[in-house]
């Protein structure tokens, strides 16, 4: 089932690929001849989008590459590390847009608004399109969902560029194209925000945001036979697996093979948790602790 979500996503993010360079380029060209600033930053972040989907692709092909003896987890994070370079790639242009756009607010060049709204017309149509394509497959993989927010953001800085090339048409007032570019700046940083959040999560090997520990760690040691759960670790290896850590004293008499089994279910079935980890133990901690 995975291997088929997979392949669709690379069906899809190749379409995107294909799709954005194009609009990049139709930007870049209308951008230059009529000098407007929004057409040139909505260009700008095309090239990111670009490049996520194309880091998109890549981290989907190497992620997809069987374990080995140094990588015994396989290349699963490498969707996780294409995914936080994203995010960090996109604060960096919000920084170059706000400077440009400062710059262009306190002296207003000619902006020829007609051009500039065909354009941004056909990149908010395009856009759409591929965002709507990406949509389907962002809640599977992080990386992908990364990909989806990169061009999320631009269609709506393209509608933004829409809207200042009104504004210029209706009233000739310039500055409009400056403003406009610093909105789409704002929702590109608001949108990248979760997206290095998760990242640096998933790194720092942090709790997934649908375990609670204790309630994980109470749910274990009411398994039959459980006595005591310690040294409990979850974490996520990439987008929707997971995996756990722990060492269970048993009650005497308990079938070793019939708890860890019972414990591996519950991890499965009620926290998503796939690859567990138990070291059974005979010692209760709790009962050196009271000796001491």
């Amino acid at each position: 089932m995975r291997s088929r979500d997979q392949a669709a996503e690379r069906g899809v993010l190749r379409t995107g690929l294909v799709v954005s360079v194009l609009t990049c380029v139709v930007e870049v060209v209308g951008g230059w001849l009529t000098n407007s600033l929004a057409l040139v930053t909505d260009a700008a972040h095309m090239v990111t989008d670009v490049g996520a989907l194309g880091l998109t692709l890549f981290a989907l092909w190497i992620g997809s590459r069987p374990a080995s003896e140094t990588k015994t987890y396989g290349y699963y994070r490498a969707e996780i590390l294409a995914a936080l370079v994203n995010g960090v790639v996109l604060w960096v242009i919000v920084v170059l847009i706000l400077a440009e756009a400062w710059h262009r607010v306190h002296e207003p060049p000619a902006v020829a608004g007609s051009g500039l709204l065909a354009v941004a017309a056909f990149g908010l149509a395009v856009n759409a399109f591929v965002a709507r394509r990406l949509k389907a497959h962002s809640a599977r993989s992080l990386n992908v969902h990364g990909a989806y927010l990169h061009v999320l953001s631009d269609l709506l800085g393209s509608a933004g560029a829409l809207l200042a090339g009104v504004v210029i048409v209706l009233t000739g007032w310039t500055p409009a194209d400056a403003l406009a570019s610093v909105l789409i700046a704002v929702l590109i940083l608001l949108g990248s925000w979760s997206l290095v959040r998760e990242s640096v999560d998933v790194l720092m090997e942090a709790v997934p945001r649908h375990v609670d520990v204790e309630s994980l760690r109470r749910a274990l040691e009411e398994v039959p036979g459980a006595e005591e759960v310690h040294d409990l670790h979850v974490w996520t290896l990439t987008t929707g697996r997971y995996a756990l850590s722990a060492h269970a004293v048993l009650q005497p008499g308990a079938v070793h093979d019939d708890v860890l089994g019972a414990m591996t279910d519950l991890c499965e079935r009620r926290f998503r948790i796939d690859h567990v980890t138990i070291q059974i133990e005979h010692e209760s901690r709790r009962a050196d602790e009271r000796a001491h």
